[in-house]
């Protein structure tokens, strides 16, 4: 039976706290500075919000926010500095638990299919073949047998750094050669994956640059064979976005959304910048939840994402 057990909440926001480590000093001293400096309220609101913009939260986000922040402060009477940063962190909760959209609802939950298949997309330098090794782990770490699927017959080098992470961490990894059909992996990757009695099948795919709608299609003819096989599947489409990159990245879902249907968002390199805000406004803007988290470098550096570890992760107790 296939397994989704998180791991420990103590050890998700250890990892989580380390991870955004560098967003955490960029923000929560900034922020503490602004909110208890004492200056007129309407320069607080600018500063705030001009804080958070360059945080990589998004124009539009951050606008709201501190529009809903003023409101609130004013309807409650909230002048001390500790009240007003806990009033950001529970809109910054919300915003991370926004509705989600109807194709990222219930993947997990409803399906009982085996093998269960994830279709994992992203453009090229995010960190997909990586992340997918440390999905891969995570998964077999909670007692699941996972094989991976080298549909990356495009990029030089991409079946082999696959079949490398798979040996290192001892799953199975079906693969042709170089410029392959992809859609001819995944096939013949779903029945390895039935004949030896795995539980979950992870597709890696050419990173495609979003604006290259032909491109494309090689990733929605994999998921049309993977349909072929199971109705149902693939179970998940799950979209990398690189933590760094910031609100560009936003410009990258959108379109992998409108064209793949993903189902959720695993965050890459989370500990490779300060301006984290990027995690804010994905679910808010797309309707798509953040999954997982990439907390480091090494193969066991990926937790689930927790909206409000996350959250306290960056602003902290109050003190």
């Amino acid at each position: 039976m296939l397994k989704f057990l998180n791991r420990k909440k103590e050890e998700v926001y250890s990892k989580t706290r380390e991870a955004t480590q560098k967003s955490r000093l960029a923000w929560l001293g900034p922020i503490m500075s602004i909110v208890r400096s004492g200056r007129p309220q309407e320069i607080l609101w600018e500063d705030l919000e001009e804080l958070l913009i360059s945080a990589d939260i998004g124009v539009e986000t951050a606008i709201d926010l501190i529009e809903n922040l003023k409101k609130y402060c004013s309807q409650e009477s909230l002048t001390n500095s500790e009240t007003i940063i806990e009033a950001l962190k529970s809109m910054l909760f919300t915003c991370l638990t926004y509705p989600l959209s109807e194709t990222a609802v219930g993947a997990r939950s409803t399906s009982t299919s085996s093998p269960y298949v994830i279709l994992v997309v992203g453009v090229n330098g995010v960190g997909k073949t990586t992340t997918i090794a440390k999905l891969a782990h995570y998964y077999k770490s909670m007692g699941n047998k996972v094989i991976l699927a080298a549909a990356d017959t495009f990029r030089a080098a991409a079946i082999e750094q696959l079949q490398l992470h798979g040996s290192a961490i001892g799953v199975d990894v079906i693969a042709h050669r170089d410029g392959a059909d992809p859609g001819a992996v995944a096939f013949d990757a779903y029945q390895a994956t039935s004949a030896r009695s795995a539980d979950i099948l992870i597709i890696d795919t050419a990173g495609r640059l979003h604006t290259k709608t032909n491109l494309m299609q090689e990733i929605i003819k994999i998921k049309s064979v993977i349909t072929k096989l199971d109705n149902s599947a693939p179970h998940e489409t799950l979209l990398v976005l690189d933590a760094t990159t910031g609100v560009n990245g936003l410009d990258q879902a959108k379109a992998f959304t409108k064209i793949l249907q993903c189902q959720g968002v695993i965050l890459s390199k989370m500990d490779g910048t300060s301006r984290g805000g990027i995690a804010i406004p994905i679910q808010r803007e797309l309707g798509l939840p953040i999954l997982y988290l990439g907390t480091g470098e090494n193969i066991e550096d990926l937790v689930g994402f927790d909206a409000w570890e996350f959250i306290e992760a960056l602003l902290g107790p109050v003190n």
